[in-house]
């Protein structure tokens, strides 16, 4: 099978490395990839979101598969576009994808399909909505989250400890917006594979999104996860699953919008049970690298049944050991991450035990060495028997990296 992987973060090395293990793999392309990525994938300078770009080149090399990585390309329509071409594309389509695209939109299915979520209002872009809004924050107090109504990278959401705070958000976000009450508890991330009102269960992961340690300073794409998550077992997974995804599924297929691809379900363990705070419409980052190491079974066949709406009779399997992913930085991030510098110690991280190293952020400098290049520059996965186990040799790899503007949280997995 020829398989063109679209992306090039961390998740896309853990995809990548994943897909290259399948013997029904014949090649495997990745646009546009990294130096991590380019080991086991021939790289494609194509951009991810170029979804004319990425369509015929799939088109011209035979490629059998298109397996998306990021959210992006999905929200722009590349499943609708590889349809219309004729090759199978292992995600949602334009309209079911804005379960992430929308944050609003999101908010109106879960209400319609009577799934726990908080209490929300939405601001549209309108003469006098931003004052409404500001007005709004005023009236409520604090906590209360703020949300960009449309993709940010992971970085659109502010949960605000005091109305000026909040105030600051919405203008800094700017408008459509998204503004709900503050649920307290345990978040973590739930993933299946769905394909119109079928899902079944892959797992989940804790992740980290904070910056720093303690769960403060700004949210970021993530900054490490757990997988599996403390106090969030298998059954509990599943009637997660029962309450905050099938009906979902139900209530898309119901409009017409049938979803097809991963699903990533943010919750909060709250005191009254789960309650979903967002849809993401492809793996997480970084929970994919701290699931994807434990798969014992071959992803491939998964994704090409998922594909072609069928989710397949044999589940994907997983070890029962723990993973914790950590994330490498550069000084600056998620604002303005610095660039630059060598990276040294790759390989001394990697031979310790259960540890592999995932590029996200990188690329080759003029005379072959590995420079950062992006905010989340690498990320860490340790596996291990026990969850401690695999955050002291996450740490012990962490380590043995250097760059001059390295920086990570010291409490992942605590």
């Amino acid at each position: 099978m020829r398989v063109l992987l679209v992306g090039g973060g961390g998740r896309e090395h853990a995809l990548a490395r994943a897909i290259a293990r399948s013997p029904a793999l014949t090649r495997l392309y990745a646009a546009p990839g990294n130096p991590g990525i380019a080991e086991v994938a021939q790289c494609v300078d194509l951009k991810a979101d170029d979804v004319a770009g990425l369509v015929e080149f799939a088109r011209r090399e035979g490629i059998d598969l298109v397996v998306p990585g990021p959210e992006a390309p999905l929200v722009a329509g590349l499943a609708d576009a590889c349809a219309q071409a004729g090759i199978a594309c292992a995600g949602p389509s334009r309209a079911a994808a804005r379960l992430e695209g929308s944050k609003a939109f999101t908010k109106e299915i879960a209400d319609a399909a009577a799934i726990p979520t908080a209490r929300w209002k939405r601001f549209d872009d309108r003469p006098g909505a931003e004052q409404e809004a500001l007005d709004w924050v005023a009236q409520q107090g604090a906590p209360i989250v703020i949300k960009a109504d449309g993709l940010a990278g992971g970085k659109g959401v502010v949960v605000a400890q005091s109305v000026a705070e909040a105030q600051e958000a919405v203008r800094r976000l700017g408008l459509p917006l998204v503004i709900e009450d503050c649920l307290t508890g345990s978040e973590v991330s739930l993933f299946a594979f769905c394909a119109g009102e079928e899902a079944v269960l892959i797992g989940a992961a804790r992740d980290h999104k904070r910056l720093e340690d303690g769960d403060r300073g700004p949210n970021t794409g993530g900054m490490g996860a757990v997988c599996p998550p403390p106090g969030f077992d298998r059954a509990m997974q599943e009637k997660a699953l029962d309450l905050t995804v099938r009906p979902m599924l139900r209530e898309m297929t119901k409009r017409g919008t049938p979803f097809r691809g991963v699903i990533f379900a943010g919750l909060m363990l709250t005191a009254d049970g789960p309650k979903l705070i967002e849809y993401n419409v492809r793996f997480g980052d970084p929970e994919a690298e701290a699931l994807l190491p434990r798969l014992t079974s071959d992803l491939l066949p998964a994704l090409r049944d998922l594909a072609g709406d069928r989710l397949g009779d044999t589940p994907l399997a997983f070890s029962d050991e723990a993973a914790v992913s950590l994330v490498l930085a550069a000084r600056g991030y998620p604002e303005a991450p610095r660039k630059g510098g060598v990276i040294t110690g790759l390989e001394a991280a990697g031979a310790v035990e259960g540890v592999t190293v995932f590029q996200a952020g990188t690329r080759l400098g003029e005379n072959g060495e590995l420079m950062a290049d992006g905010g989340r520059v690498l990320t860490l996965c340790a596996v291990a028997p026990t969850a401690e186990a695999a955050r002291a040799r996450a740490y012990e790899a962490a380590g043995r990296i250097n760059w001059d503007d390295k920086v990570l949280r010291r409490d992942i997995g605590l």
